[in-house]
């Protein structure tokens, strides 16, 4: 399981959400060997006075927030994030300066999935990667 929240200013992240989510998506796929059918991203764009942000972040300042299964390595965790860096900066010109990302892990009998603590779920896909 991949939950992705995504935080920026409304002006600069809503005329990109739908890229931005099939940028993270893909990056999801590649390091952590995800199926490309599970997809779950929320957006929250905010106003400027809602979002405060440290000197030298521009305007597409954005903050990546991933809550997954505890058990993917740390070289896939690494290539996630270098992954993420790399292809927002290439694909939609958005600084890695101007990127923060945070992975959170948990058990999976943390998670309730369709009716199920997750460590009870039949998946069908690898966690541990």
């Amino acid at each position: 399981m991949a939950q992705v929240k995504i935080y920026g200013l409304k002006q600069s992240l809503n005329p990109i959400k739908a890229r931005f989510s099939e940028i993270v998506h893909s990056c999801v796929v590649e390091a952590f060997k995800f199926p490309a059918d599970k997809k779950f991203h929320r957006f929250f764009p905010m106003d400027s006075e809602d979002f405060y942000y440290a000197p030298g972040r521009t305007e597409a300042y954005t903050i990546i927030e991933i809550s997954i299964f505890e058990g993917r390595s740390a070289d896939s965790k690494k290539q996630f994030i270098r992954l993420l860096f790399e292809n927002l900066n290439n694909q939609l010109n958005i600084s890695p300066q101007d990127i923060e990302i945070t992975i959170f892990e948990t058990p999976k009998s943390n998670w309730g999935i369709r009716g199920l603590p997750g460590d009870e779920l039949q998946l069908n896909y690898k966690v541990n990667v």
